[in-house]
């Protein structure tokens, strides 16, 4: 399996692009949040999904590991494929549609083109669980190696005292970006009054 490809961008649309690594040029599907990302880069590094049909092997990529993330989450809900999945990313940002999910926010789910009311409606209903669980979220860019320890502690003993862990790793990482190198108690403190 192919985790992400790192090399030189030959061509970049704002649906797909050409990836050079060692001679060998990837046509890689994009979301308009990856554009964005790359766009004026003479290189760069695309996580990728791998997607393989009876008839067709595409790569779908990915600027961050955060939006692959998401994306697979809402290929696993049934009625959106990958073309759609895309369709959402390019539409809205991954935060936008973790925050529709949370939200129940029909309305935004639907301005999505290709997404109609009984879509939207069971991709909440079969995301919510997973989006507030921290799921479609890549956590391991979140914290510093330096307060990694305290962090995932702290965030454990506000998942304990009954937060969502999404709620939590938000508070957390903010905490951290404005004290980086915060104790354990800090943080809880900090993110406690966050929460």
């Amino acid at each position: 399996m192919i985790d992400y490809i790192k090399g030189n961008i030959v061509e970049l649309t704002p649906a797909e692009m050409t990836l050079e690594c060692y001679g060998i040029g990837y046509k890689i599907l994009i979301s308009l949040q990856t554009y964005e990302e790359l766009n004026g880069k003479g290189e760069g590094k695309i996580y990728i999904h791998h997607y393989i049909r009876e008839d067709e092997e595409l790569y779908y990529g990915f600027a961050s590991k955060d939006e692959r993330e998401l994306f697979r989450l809402l290929i696993g809900v049934s009625g959106i494929g990958a073309a759609t999945a895309r369709m959402m990313l390019s539409s809205l940002s991954s935060e936008e549609i973790r925050n529709a999910i949370l939200a129940e926010d029909i309305n935004k789910i639907k301005s999505i083109k290709g997404i109609g009311l009984k879509s939207a409606q069971r991709l909440i209903l079969e995301l919510k669980d997973k989006v507030v669980k921290g799921g479609g979220t890549d956590n391991s860019t979140l914290f510093s190696p330096t307060s990694n320890s305290a962090a995932e502690e702290a965030t454990a003993a506000l998942v304990l005292l009954g937060f969502t862990k999404a709620n939590v790793t938000k508070a957390v990482s903010a905490v951290l970006k404005e004290k980086p190198g915060a104790t354990l108690e800090e943080i809880i403190k900090l993110a406690l009054k966050r929460l």
